[in-house]
């Protein structure tokens, strides 16, 4: 590792002359060799086995569509010692299906795009204290807790909330008297593992007697100091709320008199349907909704697409490699096995806990229309399927809905996107409004 360049005096230049040992051995050799042909002259004899979907079969599109997208920013101040904070901001937008298609994907007129975005989208947003902010209440660590708390408890007046606690007690069945997934106490540490008690907002600690909040229990104080935190907080609450954001439509669209509205609606995220590390405890929560309302017979349809990655990369890879008609009545997908993504995409050993396992509820699909047009989507199973050659097309919940919907939705203005997740984001986007500048303007003016 060379020495950084200083204030005074320049970095340390890489050695260009060290690796030349190197080339004698005939395995280097041969590895540069194969480095300079073409990929494309002896395909991979691993080649997904893509299936077709028919975009003339009797499949129905869905009529409604939710994006959710979120973006945060961590601002610094200019003075010294550094202050710094982080806004966040999440934002989900409805649009109806018959009128999106009248919209030109690659220019859409302004005054269409108005009329499609009035009404239509709902904002969440919030600011936690990362470095050198104090307050008269508390250090840190809990005016996080309580900003969490406040934010998901205040914002749309309480809905927010209340999709938490529908998710984590399983509201969803009228027979459930379930506490919530059990997690540490923010103050003593100790698992509370009888979680809180149903329906409750908050509770005592059985250990230490301090307050503890449903918040709480998804783990964000397990990423903060007493007196500082990294921006990771941020970045988590943006996904949490993401999950959130979209639940709260399925669950009001559930309780719903038609029973039929929940089915006839496409919900899309941006991103993979994932949930890592601490906040995976919703995931099996979130499945055994899923599961449910296919028992039920009121099939979720919910997607998240993925635009970069390793996932991305390894589709681009392969629509070169493996070149598709370019039929316009037909899609070509492939759900990957859980043995295809680690034997392929990650080329990994064999794992002591099974791909996605504990994190995913949405497993990999590929869908590619033409050579320039192609996604990996995440579409739930419902309760995982502990399975290496699954899952397969009829494990996905509403696999056929979802494809014949997607050509309605592409976007020429980028590659590859989606029409509502691009609304989406430029609604939620803090990098241009407000820009990170004025962000941080504004805390200079307020210190």
């Amino acid at each position: 590792m060379p020495y950084g360049s200083g204030t005074r005096l320049p970095g340390e230049s890489a050695s260009k002359l060290g690796h030349l040992d190197l080339i004698q051995s005939e395995w280097i050799r041969s590895l540069i060799e194969t480095f300079e042909t073409d990929p494309t002259a002896s395909p991979d004899s691993h080649q997904p086995g893509w299936l077709k979907f028919d975009l003339e079969t009797e499949a129905k599109p869905l009529s409604r569509i939710w994006a959710v997208d979120g973006s945060f920013v961590a601002v610094k101040s200019i003075s010294k010692p550094t202050r710094e904070v982080a806004f966040v901001k999440t934002a989900m937008l409805m649009i109806d299906n018959d009128r999106l298609t009248a919209i030109d994907k690659q220019q859409p007129h302004p005054l269409l795009l108005q009329e499609i975005l009035a009404d239509s989208a709902t904002l969440h947003a919030t600011v936690f204290p990362l470095k050198n902010i104090s307050s008269l209440k508390a250090n840190n660590y809990d005016s996080i807790r309580h900003i969490i708390y406040d934010s998901m408890k205040i914002s749309e007046e309480g809905q927010y909330f209340e999709t938490l606690k529908w998710l984590a007690y399983r509201k969803w069945d009228k027979t459930s008297q379930s506490a919530s997934p059990s997690f540490e106490c923010p103050h003593c540490a100790e698992e509370i593992k009888e979680g809180l008690s149903y329906n409750e907002d908050k509770e005592s600690c059985p250990h230490c007697k301090k307050e503890v909040f449903l918040t709480d229990m998804i783990g964000f104080h397990l990423e903060m100091a007493e007196d500082s935190a990294t921006d990771s907080v941020a970045s988590s609450y943006m996904l949490i709320m993401e999950h959130i954001m979209v639940f709260s439509a399925v669950r009001v669209f559930w309780a719903n008199k038609d029973k039929s509205l929940v089915s006839e609606t496409l919900f899309i995220k941006d991103g993979p349907l994932t949930l890592r590390s601490q906040y995976s405890k919703l995931v099996p929560r979130i499945r055994e909704f899923l599961d449910f309302a296919q028992t039920e017979g009121r099939t979720v349809h919910i997607i998240g697409q993925e635009k970069t990655g390793v996932f991305r990369d390894h589709l681009e890879m392969l629509v070169q490699l493996f070149p598709m008609a370019r039929d316009s009545t037909e899609i070509r997908y492939y759900p990957l096995s859980h043995q295809y993504v680690r034997n392929e995409v990650y080329r990994a050993p064999d794992l002591k806990n099974p791909y996605g396992k504990r994190t995913n509820w949405g497993e990999k699909v590929y869908a590619v229309m033409n050579s320039g047009t192609y996604f990996v989507l995440n579409v739930p199973t419902g309760q995982y399927i502990d399975d290496e050659q699954r899952p397969m097309a009829n494990d996905l919940h509403g696999i056929d809905r979802i494809l014949k919907t997607i050509p309605a939705l592409v976007s020429h203005k980028y590659e590859s996107a989606l029409f509502p997740i691009e609304l989406a984001n430029g609604i939620a986007s803090l990098s241009n409004y407000p820009s990170a500048k004025i962000l941080q303007r504004f805390m200079e003016d307020m210190g």
